[in-house]
């Protein structure tokens, strides 16, 4: 007897469960950064394909200084999974607040975290930009972003935020290429760009907010935007077509799981914050 094509056409099996680890905005002080021990503890106790810190590893008033960010990486670097940070603007464009200048800082940063990441595929921007990144995971385009707070350094240094943001968005372009036949775009980065300038000053997020627009509506529903900043945690659609999931921050020491599974995102609060040391 003949089989109608396609009359018991079989599903493909569902792929397996890639599983991950968001946080960001941490830590913004020694207290914090003893706590962050135990988080990466819990971290190394499961079974994570990587973690994703988005940036801002001290607080808006620093410390800034070599020392801090060098024990930041020997922190990081005890974490059993591959790890990938970005710069917040805390960590360069704040700096200026203790006297450093944040270029020199960006520098420091670039020369302590722009290190080989043991992901398949990994990239980093050729050039200047090595903050910027790329992978591919479970389906997925992840695409990493140095856009950070403080309204993307376009009050203090106009010509830095232009040039950066040239490169972010050829960047970003060449992501989405990656992403139009596969699953989701996921995409990192520091700044809340949805909080908009102070009164009277050009916003340096508007030319990322376009084209944030522009991909949700070419892919709705497959766009993932993962942000700091505002250290509170967001699961939202603050445009449509395009996902917002915002990271805890301090004085919140947590971290978000995710589980991506045949292209959907689930998003789980993480383990509670463990309580703070006696004084």
């Amino acid at each position: 007897m003949a089989l109608v094509a396609g009359a018991c056409a079989v599903q493909p099996p569902p792929r397996e469960a890639l599983r991950f680890a968001l946080l960001g905005d941490v830590p913004y002080s020694q207290p914090q950064a003893n706590l962050l021990e135990a988080e990466i503890e819990r971290m190394n106790a499961e079974a994570l394909a990587f973690v994703a810190h988005v940036g801002d590893i001290t607080s808006g008033r620093g410390p800034c200084g070599d020392e801090w960010l060098e024990a930041r990486r020997r922190q990081f670097a005890r974490l059993r999974h591959p790890f990938v940070l970005l710069p917040g603007d805390n960590d360069w464009t704040d700096c200026h607040r203790t006297g450093f200048d944040p270029l020199e800082r960006l520098a420091k940063w670039r020369s302590l975290f722009c290190t080989p990441v043991s992901l398949a595929s990994f990239a980093r921007q050729p050039g200047k930009y090595c903050e910027h990144v790329r992978w591919e995971a479970g389906g997925a385009v992840f695409v990493g972003l140095n856009v950070p707070g403080s309204n993307n350094n376009l009050d203090r240094d106009r010509r830095e935020a232009g040039e950066r943001m040239q490169a972010v968005l050829a960047w970003l372009d060449e992501a989405e290429r990656r992403a139009r036949d596969s699953g989701p775009l996921v995409v990192l980065m520091q700044a809340n760009p949805f909080l908009g300038p102070r009164a009277g000053r050009p916003n340096g997020y508007e030319a990322l907010l376009a084209r944030l627009a522009r991909l949700a509506a070419a892919m709705p529903g497959r766009v993932v935007l993962v942000h700091g900043d505002t250290h509170r945690f967001r699961d939202d659609e603050p445009l449509a077509g395009l996902r917002r999931v915002e990271v805890w921050g301090s004085p919140h020491v947590r971290w978000l799981r995710a589980t991506l599974v045949d292209g959907h995102l689930a998003i789980e609060p993480g383990p509670d914050p463990l309580p703070p040391p006696a004084p």
